[in-house]
């Protein structure tokens, strides 16, 4: 991933209106490097699936087979029998693992907490070269930062990826007009509209955001029952989250680095798959729980803002006490007073 990712010198917080900057976290610092021993890298996440597919193929015991959607897992004492929409073929498994995301069939067969819960907040999202960038929109990407601006029930999120050749920008806000029915909301018009009235530096990146596909945001709440015997839920099956603290691909890949060594340390698929879920569910739930509470705090107006404002100018760059329990897995848990 290294030779594709970026790493950010800075992760900052602007307003949104008025076009200040509220705070900074310095991620190549000493004290960054001293904390956390890994970079703080951001990545394309077509170049993510990519490392990943390659390093699969690169695997003599992987077989991909694509264009199948499961349907139904039928489990017995020795196996999982796997249904597919597309072909009356059986695929038996001595254990499956379910990472079939938000709307996991598989999650079914373990929990029946119904449908996602949509936040009424949409996404328009999409990367652009670098050298098609200018004025103001070409300096933001020069300092290779990761830049959110924050502002009332909206924000915009700015960095670069893959190699700093390209630019990823992701305008974010609530709908006044969301239908669970309907699928006419979260509209371009929407988005112009809640935008307004941001700074110059704001308006100036929203035409060159893509605009060809919105993005619904959903989570679920938290749940514990990741195991049903022979079959396990990881990544978003088990735990979908909104963007908010950038953990969604993360936490998948925690899931995969917990569920392997569980497997090697475990004889029989279901202790694997206990002791696994026994260490993920609750750090997993906390990212859930707390990316809502961040977005509610991102998306403050008036004197929300300005007391958020004023609380976050005095942290220093090094202050990472708050946002340390996300990025140490196996360390801190949540204070207290996680925002």
């Amino acid at each position: 991933m290294r030779r594709s990712a970026v790493a950010p010198p800075r992760l900052v917080m602007m307003d949104a209106l008025t076009g200040g900057q509220v705070a900074a976290l310095d991620l190549r610092g000493d004290a960054y490097r001293s904390r956390f021993q890994h970079p703080y890298l951001v990545t394309h996440r077509t170049d993510l699936h990519g490392a990943l597919l390659a390093a699969c193929e690169e695997h003599p015991s992987i077989t991909l087979r694509t264009g199948r959607t499961v349907t139904d897992a039928v489990q017995t004492p020795a196996e999982v029998r796997l249904h597919f929409a597309e072909t009356p073929e059986r695929l038996a498994a001595d254990a499956v693992v379910a990472a079939d995301g938000l709307h996991s069939r598989l999650r079914q067969i373990l929990v029946n907490d119904g449908a996602p819960v949509c936040s009424k907040y949409v996404a328009y999202r999409g990367a652009l070269p670098v050298t098609s960038m200018t004025g103001s929109m070409a300096q933001h990407a020069t300092t290779e930062s990761v830049i959110v601006w924050a502002g009332p029930r909206m924000h915009l999120v700015q960095y670069p990826v893959r190699r700093s050749e390209l630019y990823n920008q992701v305008a974010v806000f609530e709908s006044d007009h969301y239908d669970p029915d309907s699928d006419d909301w979260g509209t371009e018009a929407e988005l112009e509209e809640r935008f307004a009235g941001s700074c110059d530096a704001v308006r100036d990146a929203l035409p060159l955001v893509a605009r060809d596909r919105r993005w619904p945001l959903f989570d679920r709440l938290p749940i514990t029952d990741w195991v049903h015997g022979r079959i396990v839920l990881l990544g978003d099956a088990a735990h979908p989250m909104l963007q908010y603290l950038a953990q969604g691909a993360c936490q998948a890949l925690e899931d995969a680095v917990a569920l392997g060594r569980a497997l090697r340390d475990h004889g029989r698929p279901e202790e694997a798959f206990a002791s696994y879920a026994a260490l993920r569910t609750e750090r997993a739930g906390s990212i859930q729980t707390n990316a809502r509470r961040f977005g509610e705090i991102c998306h403050l107006d008036g004197m929300g803002a300005f007391l958020r404002n004023r609380l976050l100018a005095d942290r220093t760059p090094e202050d990472f006490d708050d946002i340390a329990w996300v990025w140490t897995p196996a360390g801190d848990r949540p204070p207290a007073t996680t925002p």
